[in-house]
């Protein structure tokens, strides 16, 4: 959708969008059940690039009263904002909102800051000898790291240490991958978590102890920002907003179609064959530019003529995860302190590292915006399962994972007694791509992808990275870059989230 609107922005191309559902937004689209809203990836809208702020604030503007300067002061500067992105009249339903932050790791039936601080609470909670353990494991880790970097395991220890390491990190991340993080590639921790490590996490505690920053300061990291935007109806009101205005462009969006092939001749895209899912015929388009962002794996598999051996196979065998989402309506939660007054905690999201469940994350959707929930004297949950299409949990029936939400949630300890009003599943596949098995020889699929001169690989499923959705945002920007200027090198592109020091773990 990025790519479609920057076309009509700056060229004369006219933009055919083939979309295999019926929404637009992806992972980014907000699911609507009787009135209460999901948000099925958890989207904090915040990037290092003016240019996606900016875009993000031309499409909706901020919310009355709101201060533009306070989303982008993590930068460490400020600067002029376009006149599009003042803050819309009161009462305007297409808007961003100004939040903040706080999503916390719960362990041990408590609650952690995330990122971590180690200040006096968070040490009372480990326990002394934990403690100890873990400042033992750092200062042995900063003195004999691991080399070579090899795995998203030693990437990790070297930087938080083993003790931290294993409290932390290694149950989450296991549960979100399905196999252990010696066998990730270092890399997903090179694009996800660089220049985030302990030391920082002390550091960022200290600073916020610290009545004010000195002018020479460096920027805080991004995983450290404490407020973000939000559409007031989530991510997905972004995204149709976008799509009405390809459409008043002249672009064209073609939705429960889905591409099969793309016949290629003399190293250019010549046909696509697409098929349209409701009426089940096929018809092909001939294009000028390809811009995919569909999954590398289906992309490959469509290829005509096929391309050699070690190509398919590599991309045959490349590994995914998928993710099904809980909606849970209830009346209230435990908060876990019973100082607080609260019906539910005040976190956007919660890391749930306890290993006796197989729940790995826990939205509360009243957190991220209010219009997001029908009726606010409830409480709108979403929680989120991390499986691989096809397995046993993804196949259990719907009243099946709403039972196991339910008994998991009471597991730990963060809700009792009252029934749940409604509930709802979503089923995500190639939610994540992942960073082992055949992905050590990607390079080969993306050097003979890249050799089609007129086909742009962008987005999270399109490159098989990782990327956020600013990044992915980027990636479209770079791709019409390329066809708006006449080059034909796609190195830009794949450059996006290679050297910015950038973190939003999931």
């Amino acid at each position: 959708m990025t790519a479609a609107l920057e076309l009509i922005r700056r060229t004369d191309v006219r933009p055919v969008v083939i979309e295999a559902s019926d929404v637009v937004g992806g992972i980014s689209r907000t699911v609507n059940h009787n009135g209460y809203r999901m948000d099925i990836g958890g989207h904090r809208f915040f990037s290092k690039s003016d240019w996606v702020m900016d875009w993000w604030q031309q499409i909706l503007p901020l919310e009355a009263g709101a201060d533009p300067n306070a989303v982008i002061s993590y930068r460490n500067r400020q600067r002029q904002l376009p006149a599009s992105a003042a803050p819309a009249a009161a009462g305007h339903e297409k808007v961003m909102l100004l939040r903040r932050r706080l999503s916390r790791i719960y362990f041990l039936r408590q609650f952690f800051d995330y990122p971590l601080k180690l200040d006096l609470a968070t040490i009372a909670k480990l326990g002394p000898q934990r403690f100890a353990r873990i400042c033992a494991s750092y200062a042995w880790s900063s003195c004999f790291p691991r080399r070579p970097e090899a795995s998203l395991e030693d990437f990790l220890v070297n930087r938080f240490g083993g003790e931290l390491y294993r409290t932390f990190f290694k149950s989450y991340t296991e549960k979100v991958w399905g196999v252990p993080c010696s066998d990730i590639s270092a890399e997903f921790g090179a694009q996800r978590i660089k220049g985030l490590s302990l030391t920082r996490a002390v550091l960022h505690t200290l600073r916020k102890m610290t009545p004010k920053r000195s002018p020479g300061a460096p920027a805080v990291q991004t995983s450290l920002i404490e407020r973000f935007l939000y559409p007031k109806y989530g991510p997905g009101q972004l995204w149709e907003e976008v799509a009405q205005r390809v459409l008043a462009g002249g672009g064209e969006l073609r939705f429960r179609q889905a591409v099969e092939k793309l016949r290629i001749v003399d190293d250019r895209v010549a046909g696509i064959v697409v098929r349209d899912l409701g009426a089940g015929s096929s018809y092909v388009l001939s294009a000028d530019f390809v811009i995919s962002s569909m999954a590398v794996k289906d992309l490959v598999a469509g290829l005509e003529p096929a391309p050699p051996e070690n190509v398919r196979s590599i991309a045959d065998r490349l590994p995914y995860r998928a993710f099904i989402a809980v909606g849970l309506l209830v009346e209230r939660m435990k908060t876990r302190d019973p100082r607080d007054g609260r019906r539910f905690p005040p976190d956007n999201w919660i890391y749930v590292q306890e290993p006796d469940v197989l729940l790995g994350r826990l939205q509360i959707f009243n957190n991220w915006s209010p219009a997001l929930v029908r009726d606010p004297s409830k409480v709108w949950l979403g929680l989120e399962y991390f499986c691989t299409e096809g397995d046993e949990l993804w196949r259990r029936t719907d009243e099946e994972l709403r039972a196991l939400a339910i008994r998991e949630l009471r597991q730990i300890d963060l809700f009792e007694g009252d029934a749940v009003i409604d509930s709802t599943v979503v089923r995500v596949a190639k939610a994540y791509p992942a960073y082992f098995g055949s992905y050590a020889h990607f390079g080969e699929v993306r050097a003979h992808l890249d050799r089609v001169a007129n086909l742009f690989l962008v987005g999270r499923n399109g490159m098989h990275r990782y990327n956020n959705q600013d990044h992915s945002m980027l990636t479209a920007k770079g791709a019409v870059d390329c066809i708006a200027s006449g080059r034909l090198d796609k190195a830009a592109i794949w450059d996006v989230n290679v050297d910015d020091e950038y973190h939003e773990s999931k």
